[in-house]
């Protein structure tokens, strides 16, 4: 079933054009390098580290978008990332 699926997507976005493949290969490259750069941080961190980065990691995020809320844009219908003050 995945792999039907996933031919099916692949020609339906082949067909339509409507993937931005400069972005698919950035995202394809990047998980490839985390993969690698994090199986070796995993295997010479314990759990419990582990666990704390994980949860910096969220606690950023769940900051950054608080934020992003919280604070108005000078450009309300501006696309390119928001930047903080």
């Amino acid at each position: 079933i995945i792999f039907v699926t996933s031919f099916t997507t692949v020609m339906h976005a082949v067909n339509s054009q409507t993937v931005d493949m400069m972005l698919a290969l950035l995202l394809i490259l990047g998980g490839v390098i985390g993969a690698q750069i994090g199986t070796r941080v995993g295997v010479r961190l314990k759990a419990e580290q582990l666990r704390i980065l994980l949860s910096l990691l969220v606690l950023t995020v769940a900051i950054r978008i608080a934020v992003d809320l919280l604070v108005t844009p000078d450009e309300l219908y501006s696309v390119a990332p928001g930047v903080l003050p």
